[in-house]
């Protein structure tokens, strides 16, 4: 087993995007269940002491992901993923959005048009991320809103639960 895994997380604004590569220590069946099964994604999506609470997923071209990021005192952020496209243990695209609880999109925020493929590497899986924004403003917004630190202690917690 590796012990040390591949990380990067570049903001280019040039292009408006986010690009991040993430290397996770399990074969790719296993990292891309853990990416589209409400059950697992619970368990690690939100970064400690928040957890993430899906109300509803639908993976599948066109389906939905509504969940709530749930504070320590109990305050929720709802948000919505609309699947765009979806190529099994390859890659899928996803329209990302801040909204109510029954998925109604806030538009005082941006949507995050996401691109997640996963490559094997020898035995683990490099999860390459692409999260294109519509003006750098928005992106600028989410990166002050403390998207890199979350997003990254997200990780350490899929770490942490495929090492069990």
């Amino acid at each position: 087993m590796k012990t040390s895994l591949l990380s990067t997380f570049n903001v280019d604004k040039t292009n408006k995007q986010i690009r991040v590569e993430r290397e996770f220590a399990a074969p790719v069946k296993t990292v891309w269940n853990a990416w589209t099964t409400p059950e697992i994604l619970d368990q690690w999506w939100a970064p400690k002491p928040w957890k993430a609470e899906t109300k509803s997923l639908d993976f599948r071209v066109g389906g939905r992901w509504i969940y709530a990021m749930v504070g320590p005192d109990g305050e929720k952020h709802w948000a919505l993923v609309e699947y765009k496209s979806i190529h099994p243990e390859k890659n899928y695209k996803a329209l990302d959005a801040f909204c109510d609880e029954n998925g109604n999109v806030n538009k005082d925020f941006a949507r995050m048009h996401w691109t997640n493929t996963f490559n094997a590497n020898n035995g683990s899986t490099v999860v390459h991320i692409v999260i294109d924004f519509d003006r750098l403003e928005d992106l600028e917004k989410i990166i002050e809103m403390g998207f890199k630190e979350g997003f990254q202690a997200a990780h350490e917690n899929l770490d942490e639960l495929l090492s069990k």
